[in-house]
């Protein structure tokens, strides 16, 4: 499994999102899901306070158990997680990292990050209390998500010569192309920092599992979704998009998986893809999809999806 950096970490270039751990999925299975992507070389896990109504970190904790040092962990705060639990205020920035720390079982987090920004507090608040865990060896790196090209560059400017955001992560993916037309990759590069694509995989959209024109699996994530969700994924616009990018992998002989995973990673900013897992053989499919595309195939996929 290759590496890459992401500020002082290396990290897998597959990781797990751990949002079905707690939710989907009971410690049995989380366990299995750990268990398989260290198997398969994978060592980067993302979590978050609010994933699984706090037990994802808990189950992470308890798959993870006396190799916790392997991996790397990343978990996030500011989220509600229930009326008085969430933002970005030093208070709260000091006493949710307290939280996970004790969810998970461990001293430190490698990567701790802004879930979403919080307009009711200054960065440089925010960044003040992350400064803080840093010095105490609580935290690693500190990285972000959802933020705006503007609110990038504003947290870098607050920053200083203090711990800076090394990592964003936001929506990006071959049916989702929103970070290149609002400038947040180009931002990141300029910026030096990392882009962790969520939703990778569009709801499984580009798994292979879809199809335009079938029933949905009855296990899949869109067919548990409600109808208020699902009617942005399973409309015709992305539906012909889906069935002209299964068309093209069949007709070069790629799976629609390794394309999703290989044409993000063909972006030298992109440090990890992390996409979420129900069984081991899922996240094991995961880390053996990347592959290296050349120049055509890039292009062919640009045409069909932009």
């Amino acid at each position: 499994m290759e590496t890459r950096a992401l500020g002082s970490l290396q990290v897998s270039v597959v990781g797990v999102g751990c949002n079905n751990f707690g939710s989907r999925l009971d410690q049995a299975a989380t366990t299995k899901v750990v268990l398989g992507a260290l198997e398969a070389g994978v060592t980067f896990f993302d979590t978050a306070d609010t994933y699984g109504a706090t037990k994802s970190e808990v189950m992470l904790g308890v798959a993870l158990g006396a190799r916790r040092d392997e991996v790397i962990i990343a978990s996030k705060f500011g989220m509600p997680i229930d009326d008085t639990h969430f933002g970005a205020s030093p208070a709260y920035v000091r006493a949710a990292c307290e939280d996970s720390l004790r969810r998970l079982g461990t001293d430190h987090l490698d990567l701790y990050q802004l879930h979403y920004p919080d307009d009711t507090v200054s960065i440089v608040d925010t960044l003040g209390a992350l400064r803080e865990l840093v010095e105490a060896g609580k935290v690693r790196e500190i990285g972000c998500s959802n933020l705006t090209v503007a609110q990038l560059n504003e947290a870098k400017a607050a920053a200083g010569d203090g711990p800076a955001f090394v990592s964003v992560q936001n929506q990006y993916s071959l049916l989702e192309r929103e970070p290149e037309r609002d400038g947040v990759l180009e931002d990141c590069a300029d910026l030096g920092i990392g882009f962790l694509p969520f939703y990778p995989l569009a709801n499984g959209l580009l798994t292979g599992k879809v199809r335009p024109g079938q029933p949905l699996p009855e296990d899949s994530r869109l067919a548990k979704m409600t109808p208020e969700r699902s009617v942005h994924w399973l409309g015709d616009e992305l539906q012909s998009k889906v069935a002209a990018l299964l068309d093209y992998a069949e007709s070069i002989d790629v799976p629609i998986l390794s394309l999703a995973f290989s044409w993000l990673l063909s972006h030298d900013v992109v440090t990890s893809v992390i996409a979420g897992a129900s069984n081991a053989d899922q996240v094991r499919a995961n880390a053996n999809a990347v592959r290296t595309l050349n120049a055509d195939v890039i292009a062919r996929l640009d045409e069909l999806t932009s």
